[in-house]
């Protein structure tokens, strides 16, 4: 039995990445004054960077099934089953809507698992790479999924935005978050348990924001993953939307700050996320890891 990896590219993971893991990326698209692009096929970070703050009008879409089937038929084609990790149905619905393709398209049944493991970015990723290290160990595509599942409640995101502006236009807040909208001078962290994103704490300063992740992160490998992180079970990782030299320092900042937790990633967020954040986010966050 050989089971495939599929990802969406909100995963963070690019198609060269992909290649060099052996794993299959389904570019997600974007809306740009009405014309659809792809996330790293033909849309690059700094052009999108580029019509995002230059006011052009930017938005995210679902994936078409159909499209999204073919790439499956693809890797079908040299594997016996696929396990698709999409981002988090708390997000979008493009999870339910491949959830239920898979489920009703006969080809697909039993063949392709679509996982709703309520995870986005650089935990995204992580549960990419936990799926690729069961499929090597010979893991059915029902096994990888389980897993997944099982510790999808195991990991935490922190993120620090500059400004309300995208969050507000796209919809992706909950009332907590839109009722601080107005505030000035205001450096919201958010937070993001499974779901959406949700209100954690206000902050004015950058080095304040930093401070009031790095000690959530440390609330929470102190107690609900603290026998997970005293088994060597967690991870650490940074995201950011167009912040890479700020990512680099937080980067360092982490790794002085849990010196016994493995650090993995600095990831630029995807684009459909980047769209609703902002840039000049900075994120931070902690996953278990296989």
């Amino acid at each position: 039995m050989k089971t495939a990896i599929v990802t969406d590219s909100n995963s963070g993971i690019t198609q060269i990445e992909a290649k060099e893991l052996g794993i299959t990326v389904v570019p997600m698209p974007a809306l740009i004054d009405g014309d659809v692009y792809y996330e790293d096929l033909t849309l690059t970070q700094s052009q999108f960077y580029e019509k995002l703050e230059g006011d052009a009008q930017v938005s995210t879409s679902q994936p078409n099934p159909i499209d999204v089937g073919e790439i499956w038929d693809k890797v079908l084609t040299e594997n016996d089953e696929i396990v698709y990790v999409p981002m988090s149905s708390g997000l979008s619905e493009t999870c339910h809507t491949l959830q239920h393709f898979a489920e009703t398209e006969e080809r697909f049944k039993d063949k392709v698992f679509v996982v709703d493991n309520q995870r986005i970015s650089i935990t995204q990723r992580q549960s990419v790479m936990d799926g690729l290290k069961l499929a090597k160990e010979g893991k059915s595509g029902k096994e990888i999924a389980k897993w997944l599942m099982d510790t999808k409640m195991q990991s935490s995101i922190y993120i620090m935005v500059g400004t309300l502006k995208y969050l507000k236009k796209g919809g992706r807040l909950t009332p907590a978050v839109a009722a601080i909208g107005t505030l000035l001078k205001i450096k919201p962290v958010l937070q993001i348990q499974g779901f959406k994103l949700d209100q954690f704490a206000k902050v004015r300063k950058l080095a304040d924001a930093k401070t009031t992740m790095i000690n959530a992160l440390k609330n929470d490998l102190q107690t609900r993953f603290k026998e997970l992180a005293e088994a060597g079970k967690m991870t650490i990782s940074v995201a950011h939307t167009n912040n890479y030299e700020e990512a680099e320092k937080f980067k360092e900042e982490l790794k002085e700050q849990f010196p016994n937790i493995e650090f993995t990633y600095v990831d630029p967020l995807s684009l459909s996320v980047s769209c609703h954040i902002g840039p000049g986010a900075l994120a931070c966050a902690c996953a278990i890891k296989y």
